[in-house]
Parts: C-alpha cells; structure tokens; sequence
C-alpha cells in the first residue's frame, strides 16, 4: 500500500491544546485519527488523549487489513466512549470530559469514514471536495432542513453545539459509518478538529490536494495557518491528519 501522510496541531488562541491527533500505518492498512477535547468540559485533553488511544491501541492489535472494517470501527468507537464516560464517572454529568472525532480507515483500494460530533473528513480529488461528512450537530440540521445555508452556519449562534460526543452519559453516543469509498490516484483524505473547517469553505478546504512543488505536509501546514489566520484572535485548536492514496 502506497501512501503519503502528514500530521499538524496548533494551539491556537488557546491557553492549551485539547486536541489529539495521529496516523498509524502498516503494510496493509491506515487510520487516521482525531479527536477533539470539548474545552466547555473538564478534562477535554484527558477525554481526546484516551479515546485515541484506545482506538489505536485496538488497531494495532488487528489483523490487517481488517476483516469487517465497519464492524471495527463501531466497536473501537463504543470503547472509546466506555473509557472515557469511565474516567468521569465521579463527576457532575454537566462536567464530564467528552470529546468529539474523526476517524478514517484505509485499506484494499477504499477508505471508511466513522465520525461522532463535529470534527469532519473530506474526501478531495482533482483540486475539489468530492465529499465530506457531516456534523452532528444544530446548524447541520438547519442546513439539510433548507433553513440556513452553509454560509450562514460559520455565523450562526448555535454552530458550536453539538449534538452527539463520547463521553458524558454512559449510552453509546450516535455514529455515522460509511461504507467502503473507492479512492483513486493522487486522491487525498483529510480528518480534522472543527478549529481547522470552522471559517474555511470546499475551496479552501480542497487545497490540501494540491500538488506540485509542496508535498502533503507542507499543504496541511498551510490550511492550518490559513484557519488560524482566518479565525485570529479567537481560533480554537487547530489539529488535522491528511492522506494521500497512491495506490496498491
């Protein structure tokens, strides 16, 4: 398997980075992971650092390629959240640590998405967004309802409330699990916290595939400045993990 990957965490505007973030590779198969501290919470750093580490640990001790990719994910997901509800289970419910994520599985020619909360992957080909996921949250209810548009949304008040995390109460919180996506040459995945979207559109966001001169992590290096930029003086943390297919 033939890949690229780059990894990029900022701290921000923020007195610390409560976001976490990694790429493990094998001959076979790929994640990339990010998890993204709930700052309103305690712990946030705690709650990110353990549910990627759990998700990581459970994959490196998988065969690869792994045999039910959705299967996986699910269950490595359900884990985290039981690890990280355990580690606030002697806390007031509204002070829990929680976290939201990202992860990306690749493997056989395809890629599978899982994500719960806000922190997004975005599929990028040929300099364009081809797809991405969506958020768990207030306003993308808004936008698939027809009530506001996605330019509105990065103004809205409730855009950063989400509406599912891991952590918090014991139930295991909703998911969405793609099935397999077939990628193709050159194409390039990229799995962030929101402080890296939050302020940039599919055009911005599709820079990362750019190729040429730069390579994968000096494009991740600068999306990240430009988020920072962007959201200046009050940017969150700023964390993402980018993948570039190159074939088998």
């Amino acid at each position: 398997m033939q890949i690229e990957y780059a990894k990029v965490s900022a701290l921000g505007d923020r007195q610390d980075n409560q976001d976490r973030a990694a790429v493990v590779a094998s001959d076979d198969a790929a994640l990339m992971l990010v998890f993204d501290g709930m700052g309103g919470h305690s712990d946030g750093a705690r709650a990110a650092e353990t549910g990627l580490k759990v998700v990581q640990d459970l994959f490196m001790a998988a065969t690869q390629p792994i045999f039910d990719p959705q299967g996986f994910l699910y269950m490595a997901l359900s884990r985290a959240h039981d690890e990280v509800v355990g580690i606030g289970q002697d806390v007031a419910v509204d002070f829990r640590p929680r976290a939201t994520c990202a992860i990306c599985l690749v493997q056989e020619g395809g890629a599978f998405w899982a994500h719960i909360g806000d922190s997004r992957i975005y599929h990028v080909r040929n300099g364009a967004v081809l797809a991405r996921s969506r958020d768990h949250s207030h306003v993308e209810v808004l936008i698939q309802e027809g009530a506001i548009t996605e330019e509105e949304a990065q103004d809205h008040p409730m855009r950063n409330f989400v509406e599912c995390c891991i952590g918090g109460d014991a139930p295991v919180p909703d998911m969405s699990i793609t099935p397999q996506k077939a990628l193709q040459h050159g194409d390039v995945l990229l799995a962030c916290s929101d402080g890296l979207w939050s302020g940039l559109g599919d055009d911005d966001m599709a820079q990362i595939g750019a190729q040429g001169e730069n390579n994968l992590v000096e494009n991740l290096k600068a999306l990240s400045l430009q988020a920072l930029g962007v959201n200046a003086p009050y940017s969150d943390n700023t964390t993402g993990t980018a993948l570039r297919w190159l074939g088998i």
